[in-house]
């Protein structure tokens, strides 16, 4: 990591705060099971299936990231497109899908007779939502940690949103139901899609013309989208809390099963990230551009996931277990995929108008000497 690139206190130590969520969730969950029944059983409507005290906490996540999209941005794809072409066919054409055999291979095969067919079934469920789930919000903080490109990674994370509109739901349903014998109910998917992507996709759109138009971009960035910052934080904890009391019989009597669930999340990650970087490395992309897209095909919107997860098969369910699981691991996995990113930054050929470093030019424009 270069000198003066930094997360904060959140972002930097988030795999420790979703331990004490953890922590937090299961002893409030066996403390207090007549509370928790009473929050599991608060629906958004009759029979969506929606926890609606997540639904709140999860909006309350999501919209502040779609405040940062800017859709006017997609026009600049046409500079560079090898970059985001690389970073869809990894993200739609080859993340799931690995997902999917990864999850299979690990859950109905190698760990069957530890786990069982049913706790199988949801867990490869549970990972697939995942993985069908590109990275919304922290690829911002993967880019700044790897000098990324800002206005790429806007672009970047932008058009993957848009895709989502149209491809998260058939992918989840094809795939679960593929590899998996459960059974998704479409009704409930759609509407977990319009519940947690549409909606406040639209609004987060509808907000950010209308305020800069008013106020200026620089009052928007600063005061409309910073106001959101402490809210957002308390929102994940807050719906890790509960997600984690919802799960508590099952994280105190499986608690195996978490690192279980960790290890084909973990295989996914690195094969993901390496493909995408290797591509790009392949096709001579620049690194401000080869690094976070490796990172955004790494890496998952955890929130949708796991609002999809519990939607479709409840809050206490083996498959919401699998998301939160993949919050757990995020941010350590993500941070040693920019480690290996920053060492290797001499692999790539300068962004145009910038000089390589005299040690790096010859390896950066070709030189038999790469890693």
């Amino acid at each position: 990591m270069r000198a003066g690139k930094r997360m904060n206190v959140f972002e930097r130590y988030l795999s420790l705060w979703v331990v004490l969520c953890m922590v937090l969730g299961v002893v409030l969950g066996r403390a207090f099971p007549g509370l928790t029944d009473a929050l599991r059983g608060i629906e958004f409507a009759e029979g969506s299936q929606i926890n609606l005290p997540i639904a709140v906490l999860i909006w309350l996540m999501i919209y502040p990231m779609m405040l940062k999209i800017d859709f006017r941005s997609i026009t600049d794809v046409r500079r560079r497109p090898k970059g985001i072409l690389i970073t869809l066919f990894v993200n739609w054409l080859v993340k799931p899908f690995s997902m999917a055999a990864i999850a299979y291979l690990f859950f109905r095969v190698l760990f069957l007779p530890w786990i069982g067919e049913e706790l199988a079934n949801q867990y490869v469920a549970g990972s697939i939502i995942l993985a069908a789930a590109p990275c919304t919000a922290m690829v911002f903080v993967w880019s700044y940690l790897t000098d990324g490109d800002p206005a790429y990674t806007l672009v970047q994370v932008s058009l993957n949103d848009l895709i989502m509109l149209l491809l998260f739901a058939p992918i989840v349903g094809l795939l679960v139901t593929g590899a998996s014998t459960l059974s998704v109910p479409y009704d409930v998917l759609l509407y977990s899609v319009l519940t947690f992507i549409v909606i406040p996709l639209a609004l987060g759109s509808l907000s950010r013309t209308v305020l800069i138009r008013a106020k200026g971009e620089a009052w928007f960035a600063r005061r409309y989208v910073g106001l959101f910052q402490p809210v957002t934080v308390v929102a994940l904890l807050a719906t890790l809390v509960l997600i984690f009391a919802f799960q508590a019989d099952n994280i105190v009597g499986r608690w195996f099963h978490v690192i279980l669930i960790a290890i084909p999340l973990l295989i996914q990650v690195y094969f993901n990230s390496g493909l995408a970087y290797g591509l790009m490395r392949r096709f001579r992309v620049t690194h401000d551009v080869a690094a976070p897209g490796a990172l955004i095909g790494a890496s998952n919107f955890f929130e949708l996931a796991v609002a999809t997860a519990i939607a479709l098969f409840g809050p206490e369910s083996g498959a919401a277990l699998a998301t939160v699981v993949g919050v757990l691991v995020e941010v350590p996995v993500m941070l040693s995929v920019v480690g290996v990113c920053n060492r290797t930054r001499h692999w790539f050929p300068p962004p145009a108008g910038s000089v390589a470093p005299a040690g790096e030019k010859a390896t950066a424009h070709g030189g038999s000497g790469s890693r």
